[in-house]
């Protein structure tokens, strides 16, 4: 235990001093390490919510949307199929949570139960005695539905905020149908709200080219949907647009806040394959035709096709500012939201509530240090000062750890410090302790600082493994704060094995080279 070779050694020293070296953009100036080399540490440690202040939101996903769009789109599968089959038939559509409609012709009841059956193998078909289909999509099928939608949701909204440059965010679901939010350093959560408040989800349609109906009814098959255009009239524009879904949103790969030929802001999108099949086979059939581009409910654009569209890449243009089509771009390329989002309650933590919480948490890792430091000078002398010396690297190496992995340090964290610097000095006590009564059994000065480590290492392992898997458990199944707490208790209890077993042990063998003692200075 006390054969150090050189190679160990200078292992040990490049550690310690890679420790203090991505420690110490914490401790100064954010503008000191401006104009050095990008491989030189400059990162620092992120601040929570609770320590810098920001925006906590809880949202929740409307997951009844997902179940009503299932059900409308069962409705069109089912009036496409039966147009098909040239059946007559009667009162189409949703009751409560069921597709219902009379077929005309009762003999063709058969006929047309294999072929919705086909259509989606969840449905659950019952027909009466007067030719009255009912069609119930299996409960499993829709709670599976539900649960995707949120987890789906999750997601997409983690990738709207990251597109929106925030640093660490925390997102995580909670209950069934709920996500939180938090924003650290977003002190005016507008826009991210904005951001969220809007499903995103882009559809392109036919335009219905016949004149609006006078009634205000759409005709079977369409709807009618508002636009931000302005009519002749001085209001804005509605189109009659065509339900069926030419190409979904769900086909873009890309899209890019750009400009026009004529230096308006526009937003330029790209498909994958199969959507620039579909884009082009449009486009080919339906040429002077209007092409409605629907996002949200909204027609956003509904441009004449003039010709063939076959390059996989299209324009959204309209009344757009530069900050909208931004806005625009980011939303298309995180995706659309599978429902609409409630935002339940909004809190904005200032950050003087941060700056006390920082403050209070320097004071007692101070006081811990000093009351550390003091106590095992006193009890143990010299190899209390080699343990409090480790005890300062252990410290460095937490916080260039935390530093260099980005973590997030919230005020459990800084609790979970404080606890760490107890714990680090616990294996040297375990081990002076040793060594003491290796002392009082006879055993020579070396005999016994070996016999002491080698000893003393199995109860030490064994302390810290189990504090260590209850760390692992809290950071899996906690959330927030506890993972905060958790992250570093992790961190500490592995660097403080480092220190405890490698770095004192060296300094006292470097010691005992050099002085070659007589008697144990405890």
């Amino acid at each position: 235990m006390l054969d150090f070779p050189t190679w160990k050694r200078t292992l040990i020293l490049v550690i310690c001093a890679l420790g203090i070296l991505y420690a110490g953009p914490n401790f100064l100036p954010d503008r000191t390490f401006e104009g050095l080399p990008e491989w030189m540490p400059g990162k620092t440690i992120n601040l929570g919510l609770d320590l810098q202040g920001g925006s906590h939101l809880l949202l929740e996903v409307d997951t009844d949307a997902v179940v009503k769009e299932r059900l409308e789109n069962l409705v069109e599968s089912v009036r496409v199929t039966l147009r098909r089959a040239r059946v007559r038939y009667s009162g189409l559509g949703i009751d409560g949570q069921n597709v219902v409609f009379r077929l005309r012709e009762p003999e063709k009841i058969e006929a047309i139960r294999r072929q919705i059956r086909n259509i989606d193998p969840d449905v659950q078909i019952t027909v009466d005695d007067s030719a009255g289909f009912n069609l119930a999509v299996r409960e499993q099928a829709l709670e599976d539905r539900r649960v995707n939608a949120v987890e789906q949701s999750i997601e997409i909204v983690r990738r709207r905020i990251d597109e929106t440059g925030t640093r660490e965010p925390t997102i995580q679901r909670q209950g069934d149908e709920r996500i939180i939010i938090q924003l650290p350093g977003v002190k005016d959560p507008e826009r991210i709200k904005q951001l969220l408040g809007k499903t995103a989800k882009l559809t392109f349609h036919m335009v219905n080219m016949g004149p609006m109906p006078a009634s205000g009814r759409a005709p079977p098959g369409t709807r009618i949907l508002p636009s931000d255009d302005i009519g002749s009239d001085g209001k804005p524009r509605t189109y009659v647009v065509r339900k069926r879904v030419r190409v979904s949103g769900d086909t873009l790969v890309d899209a890019q806040a750009t400009f026009d030929q004529n230096n308006q802001p526009v937003v330029s999108f790209r498909f994958d394959s199969v959507g620039g099949r579909k884009f082009c086979k449009v486009s080919k059939d339906n040429v002077g035709k209007l092409f409605a581009i629907v996002l949200d409910g909204k027609v956003i654009s509904a441009p004449v096709i003039r010709e063939p569209i076959c390059g996989g890449s299209g324009q959204i243009s309209g009344s757009f500012t530069v900050a909208q089509v931004q806005d625009l771009a980011l939303l298309l390329r995180a995706g659309a939201l599978p429902a609409p989002l409630k935002i339940l309650e909004e809190r904005t933590v200032g950050p003087g509530l941060g700056r006390d919480s920082i403050e209070a948490g320097k004071i007692a890792s101070i006081i811990g240090v000093v009351l550390v430091v003091v106590f095992m000078v006193v009890v143990y002398g010299l190899f209390g000062l080699i343990a409090d010396a480790a005890l300062l690297f252990n410290i460095a190496l937490i916080v260039a750890l935390l530093s260099g992995l980005q973590a997030t340090l919230t005020l459990p964290g800084i609790a979970g410090i404080v606890l760490t610097m107890g714990m680090a000095v616990d294996a040297n006590v375990l081990i002076f302790e040793r060594i003491r009564e290796e002392i009082r059994s006879g055993q020579t000065l070396i005999s016994a600082i070996d016999a002491g480590y080698r000893r003393a290492l199995t109860t030490i392992i064994d302390s810290n493994l189990t504090t260590l898997i209850a760390a692992v458990l809290l950071f899996v199944f906690g959330s927030g704060p506890i993972k905060g707490f958790a992250v570093t208790l992790s961190l500490g209890i592995m660097t403080s094995m480092f220190t405890a077993i490698m770095l004192t042990r060296m300094l006292i063998v470097i010691w005992l080279r050099r002085t070659r003692p007589q008697a144990l200075p405890i």
